[in-house]
């Protein structure tokens, strides 16, 4: 049956759900960088990053984090809530990478005093600026009860993943998520939405310091999928971890 695409972005297409309230959030291969600059397509990328999203999403239940998905559908595809994001990226730093080191002349790996929240807007063509909440609260992007509870929201979730990746022996850099306005009997909850999985987190070997994340793409440093599979193995995901340039990924149990 022919689905009802709504929406297609970098990484990700969002169908009409069969159900009221619903999409089916469907995972794509496409791996960007730089503002969409360079793309290139790794075969089995979308199956990866759905696995590990569901995981994460599922272990976030258990700390009563309100999200917006329901159940993965198939190896590609999951059931969510159909939600009203708002229009913010909201990076969790905990040590200096990326933007923030060349911002602001710090050492990569540097870690940091204390945990940061940065805020982008969601816009393609402005490159996702860098916001203050003043710029949030003037545009009417979100409100302050909102702002404090996407702050709240993101420290605990922070939190959580932090332990669970330390557990792993991966280091939690930092991470992109999104939250949405999720609409139930006349009532309005903010909600984790989008994904979590290595295209949306910086993620080291804690001993190694290898990358496992969309930075190797980013600089040219390695094939991609052998770091998101790595992950992947990590979190039990993985029969047998068989990354390579010229095979497919061997998932999964699930």
């Amino acid at each position: 049956m022919k689905k009802n695409k709504l929406y297609e972005g970098k990484a990700k297409i969002l169908y009409k759900g069969s159900e009221p309230g619903t999409l089916i959030q469907h995972f794509k291969d496409n791996a960007t960088a730089n503002n969409n600059e360079k793309m290139e397509i790794f075969e089995g990328k979308g199956v990866i990053n759905n696995r590990i999203s569901e995981q994460l999403f599922t272990l976030l239940s258990s700390i009563d984090i309100p999200h917006h998905f329901i159940k993965r559908l198939n190896m590609r595809e999951q059931l969510i809530h159909e939600v009203e994001i708002i229009p913010l990226e909201v990076v969790i730093r905990n040590i200096a990478a990326g933007s923030l080191t060349k911002r602001l002349g710090i050492k990569s790996g540097e870690k940091l005093s204390r945990t940061l929240i940065e805020y982008y807007f969601k816009d393609d063509i402005l490159k996702d600026p860098l916001v203050s909440e003043d710029h949030i609260l003037t545009f009417g992007w979100a409100n302050q009860n909102e702002l404090d509870e996407i702050s709240t929201l993101a420290l605990r979730i922070n939190d959580f993943l932090v332990g669970y990746f330390s557990a792993l022996k991966i280091e939690l850099i930092d991470f992109k998520i999104e939250f949405g306005r999720m609409y139930k009997n006349e009532e309005m909850y903010i909600v984790l939405a989008d994904e979590i999985s290595p295209d949306s987190c910086r993620l080291w070997d804690s001993e190694t310091k290898r990358k496992l994340d969309k930075d190797v793409f980013r600089e040219n440093s390695g094939y991609l999928l052998d770091g998101y599979n790595e992950v992947a193995k990590r979190m039990g995901l993985l029969i047998e971890n068989k990354a390579s340039k010229n095979s497919k990924p061997t998932l999964v149990k699930g």
